[in-house]
């Protein structure tokens, strides 16, 4: 295969730096078919654990079912406020966390264990691979949205029981996310949590460290390590 050039380094930096989680900007504009059919067909071509694809896409426009997901977030909302610091509780309860009715398109994206058989090459040692190559086709997913100038909002204050009744789910079948997908009137310029100052971006640097855990400097890696240390976000390919 050919290289990428310049542009499309840069068309995929910038797809990265600036997706959201859209939760209060959706407009009611339809997604166009072919538009959602690339989007689903980037996402089915992620990597996946063995080669297993565990993946489906259950695609929900019905406004009842939409109604059913709806309430399960405002129940499972008010619950887990319970679990929030009471200096921090009532600015929780005022964010807007989901746009479940405003979204034109909702997804709810599972994870099937029996697909190709009990034996998955890569997932004897580690079970969680199956689910984490599930992740991968949501982050497929949401980077080409992206660059569809689509937003996606990932909804995760729900239950998984709600999910499986409301969308007929087999028992052996787990809902993995719940996805939010529309046209957006703007796609905000920071996160809106960031935006809200519910937590700060960590620095890169904060978050890497060399050969062992918790070691911040090591003579093999002094060069990146400097890199690290500037700011390198927003910084696309030229």
């Amino acid at each position: 295969m050919s290289e990428f050039s310049t542009q499309e380094k840069s068309g995929l930096y910038k797809a990265i730096y600036t997706r959201r989680d859209v939760r209060s900007h959706f407009n009611s504009k339809p997604i166009p078919d072919d538009t959602l059919a690339r989007i689903l067909n980037a996402a089915h071509h992620a990597p996946s654990v063995g080669f297993s694809q565990p993946w489906n896409f259950v695609l929900i426009r019905d406004s009842i079912t939409k109604q059913k997901v709806k309430e399960s977030f405002e129940a499972e909302k008010d619950r887990s406020a319970n679990d929030v610091d009471d200096q921090k509780r009532e600015k929780y309860l005022s964010l807007k966390l989901e746009g479940i009715l405003e979204s034109d398109v909702n997804i709810c994206i599972t994870y099937d264990p029996t697909r190709f058989g009990p034996f998955v090459i890569g997932r004897s040692s580690i079970p969680e691979t199956g689910i984490y190559s599930v992740c991968c086709a949501v982050q497929n997913l949401w980077l080409a949205a992206r660059s569809e100038e689509i937003g996606v909002g990932w909804v995760s204050i729900l239950s998984n029981d709600t999910l499986k009744n409301a969308l007929g789910l087999p028992d052996h079948i787990i809902p993995v996310a719940y996805l939010c997908l529309g046209h957006v009137q703007e796609f905000a310029e920071k996160p809106d949590l960031e935006t809200a100052k519910w937590l700060p971006r960590l620095e890169l640097k904060d978050v890497v460290y060399f050969e062992k855990w918790g070691q911040t400097s090591n003579d093999l890696w002094n060069k990146i390590n400097d890199l690290i240390r500037t700011n390198l976000d927003y910084v696309f390919i030229k």
